[in-house]
């Protein structure tokens, strides 16, 4: 009767990493109970997640081929964007979220265009307006751009309205870290840079206030959620966001979270279901309506009991 944060299995946004073929299924080997699989074995996983209650998914995209520009992550029939179709038609209750960004798809693994050593912010917003309306025409429900180009939020809005889809939303990756948290994702999605890093566009771990003057940006250019990632050591980020802003705020429990998690309850060194919950009941608890979280599944069989 006292408990003061309720956790659902609605707050949750699980991620999938697709891959091109028919029935494969290849765990992660730095996330495990985390595939990449197949659009049809992701049809068969959404589902279950939908059946727990879990209402959304995020599709992260890995293509057979990657060149320089990523042209696989805006062409009309990319894996993507048919993963999208696929999977509208087959859960139709599904709520389908699309990460918009171009470091899966580039062979250098960088989220733009590469002019000399730098990442070209402008001539990289192009393209992912191109990406975020490719995804839209396949019936996305939402655009989730992860990128941190400045300006993107506004030129992707300004796009989909212009093209009819005033109706799909923008999720905003706002206060996006240059983290070491990343580590297994980058495994999953096979998208470590080849060079460099990404700490040009990404942001210094040490800063708080600077959170706070990127999410007021990307509202003003009309973000409708906006996300904090990672989660679990920026606690008093998406606190602070969650007092100065009047949207919903969602925050990405990410891969080297869950992975401590679940490499120390493999070894017996902790209870894995109650440390899982309790994470993330604190990421509830500091003030994130949605967590992104591969946990999802897991918590939502807890959470139904």
């Amino acid at each position: 009767m006292l408990r003061e944060t309720s956790l659902a299995p609605a707050n949750f946004i699980y991620p999938l990493f697709i891959i091109e073929g028919d029935g494969l299924k290849k765990e992660v080997s730095s996330m495990p109970g985390c595939y990449q699989q197949s659009i049809d074995k992701c049809v068969e996983d959404a589902r279950e997640a939908s059946s727990l209650g879990v209402p959304a998914v995020i599709l992260f995209g890995i293509p057979e081929h990657k060149d320089e520009m990523g042209t696989s992550a805006y062409e009309e029939g990319g894996i993507i964007q048919r993963a999208v179709k696929e999977l509208k038609s087959a859960v139709p209750d599904l709520y389908v979220i699309t990460d918009v960004c171009l470091c899966e798809y580039t062979s250098h693994g960088h989220c733009g265009v590469i002019r000399g050593t730098d990442v070209d912010n402008d001539e990289t917003v192009g393209l992912l307006v191109r990406e975020a309306l490719s995804h839209a025409r396949a019936g996305a429900d939402m655009v989730a751009p992860s990128d941190m180009m400045d300006g993107r939020v506004g030129a992707i809005r300004e796009a989909l309205d212009r093209e009819g889809f005033t109706n799909v939303p923008i999720m905003s990756y706002a206060a996006k870290y240059a983290s070491a948290f990343y580590g297994p994702f980058r495994d999953a999605a096979q998208s470590a840079p080849q060079f460099g890093d990404r700490r040009s566009y990404q942001m210094d771990p040490p800063n708080r206030r600077e959170a706070l003057r990127e999410v007021a940006l990307d509202i003003e250019e009309g973000a409708d959620i906006v996300m904090v990632k990672p989660a679990l050591a920026y606690l008093d980020v998406i606190s602070d966001v969650r007092s100065r802003f009047d949207v919903p705020v969602a925050a990405y429990n990410v891969s080297g979270e869950y992975s401590l998690i679940k490499a120390a309850g493999r070894l017996g060194w902790v209870d894995e279901e109650r440390m899982m919950m309790e994470c993330l009941t604190s990421i509830k608890r500091a003030g994130a309506d949605l967590i992104l979280t591969y946990f999802a599944k897991d918590a939502a069989r807890l959470l139904n009991g």
